[in-house]
């Protein structure tokens, strides 16, 4: 009975006796675990998009009743936590498996010619899966997720000539609310997985027109002139059909990556949402999540002077590279025994990453808004202005940013010996006038406060 409904409907679509050549289309012998990257990128890109939809069955895309959804998605909702638990995972994987399957086709050279578009393609699938996950980061609704919002449009303020415009698509208006919501609601479920589904149809179809890359072997350069006529001929000799010979590694690790989203979500579930956006609290602290960690410290830690310039630069610089990558040679040598400088390259940048990663894990330059108050004791004196001014300290907020004795945050400089370095008369125009990412407290502080908290600075001595 299933042989002749499977026949029916294969005589009605003819899907069976289209989709049987392409599954039976041969593969080089040797291509085995290292190319299941760009699969598992399909699988998790699936988990995204059953579990999306069923979140928004549920999900409000309104300012005021947002985050309520999510909370009730999270703990009362049916296999609600498991399901927004299998979306965050499903996401970072999505990223951890583009970006293996992007550096072993760089590393295998994989990118040459015929396939210079499948690598065009595959970039353009890295910025549809960043992008899905900033939109996706403010459907959160909490102040982590409006706040990262915020820093995202002023980023794109800075942007010459359209940087108003950048501003108003991002916020959907002048500033964050309701529009900024549903905006990002339909990029998120609509526009940009349309894109990702439309640029992994195009290359899946690359893929099937110029076939699957061999393993590259040192001393037998890529020649366009040759290249095709070799590839069949090595097709012949040893290929095997991608159905069942290759596919089932894909099958088995796209399986085992499934399994691993579902554990982690049943066991840790998604990130828990901060509290509710408020405009009027100032005391956030945005970060994005983990994959973009590393930016986050690059912004952080970049000198003032050049901010703009790497700001605006960089992601354009990055692009151009990536873009410029299968044009500036795309024949040649693909072995990297042959070509020193691609893991070299690789290397650098994982370094790189991992180090401004843990950086922005650590976060060292955010204010410490659940830092512990001075105790008095940090005064010295048992009465008196410095003793005075540790409560000034205390309540003006100077500890989220400054560190006294071991207490405090470390934003801003080390003030245990501030006294050592700074006069009565610094120490005033600096607390009045602020300076770099330290506010002004000219109009935010009484005669007698201020006088206090210079007092207390000024006993901070090694004498």
């Amino acid at each position: 009975m299933l042989r002749r409904i499977r026949d029916w409907l294969d005589d009605r679509t003819g899907f069976l006796t289209t989709l049987a050549p392409l599954a039976s289309h041969l593969a080089p012998d040797g291509s085995r675990w290292w190319y299941v990257f760009g699969s598992a990128t399909l699988f998790a890109f699936l988990v995204q998009v059953v579990t999306g939809i069923a979140l928004a069955t549920v999900y409000v895309p309104s300012a005021g009743e947002a985050y309520a959804s999510l909370q009730f998605i999270s703990t009362a909702a049916p296999f609600g936590r498991l399901l927004r638990g299998m979306h965050y995972f499903g996401a970072s994987a999505m990223v951890l498996f583009i970006g293996i399957h992007l550096v072993r086709v760089f590393l295998m050279g994989s990118y040459k010619y015929p396939r210079e578009l499948n690598w065009l393609t595959g970039v353009a699938l890295l910025g549809l899966t960043l992008a899905m996950g900033f939109t996706g980061q403010l459907l959160r609704w909490d102040q982590n997720a409006v706040w990262s919002t915020v820093v995202g449009a002023a980023q794109g303020a800075r942007s010459p000539v359209i940087g108003q415009w950048v501003v108003s698509f991002i916020l959907a208006g002048g500033t964050v609310g309701s529009a900024t919501l549903s905006h990002f609601f339909a990029l998120h479920v609509f526009v940009v997985p349309l894109l990702l589904a439309a640029t992994i149809g195009l290359h899946l179809y690359l893929v099937l027109r110029h076939g699957i890359s061999e393993p590259p072997v040192a001393g037998r350069p890529v020649d366009p002139r040759t290249y095709r006529a070799e590839y069949e001929a090595l097709l012949e000799r040893s290929g095997r059909p991608f159905w069942p010979d290759a596919a089932w590694r894909d099958a088995v690790f796209g399986a085992g990556a499934i399994v691993a989203i579902v554990a982690l979500a049943a066991i840790f579930g998604a990130p828990k949402l901060g509290l509710p956006p408020d405009p009027s609290i100032v005391q956030a602290q945005p970060r994005p999540d983990w994959y973009l960690l590393w930016y986050f410290a690059v912004l952080a830690l970049l000198p003032h002077g050049i901010e703009d310039l790497v700001i605006l630069g960089a992601p354009l610089v990055a692009a151009l590279v990536l873009l410029a990558v299968p044009f500036v040679s795309n024949r040649g040598e693909r072995s990297w025994r042959r070509r020193p400088w691609a893991p070299a390259i690789v290397l650098v940048a994982a370094t790189m990453i991992g180090v401004l990663w843990h950086a922005g894990v650590q976060a060292r330059w955010t204010p410490d808004f659940g830092a512990s108050p001075l105790p008095a004791q940090v005064a010295g004196v048992a009465s008196g202005p410095a003793l005075d001014g540790v409560a000034v300290f205390n309540a003006r907020g100077c500890l989220f940013c400054h560190r006294i004795a071991g207490h405090g945050g470390t934003r801003g400089p080390d003030l245990t010996l501030v006294g050592d370095r700074l006069t009565r008369t610094q120490l005033t125009v600096r607390v009045l006038n602020g300076g770099y990412n330290m506010p002004a407290y000219a109009n935010n502080i009484s005669p007698s406060e201020l006088d206090d908290l210079v007092a207390f600075l000024e006993s901070r001595t090694s004498r």
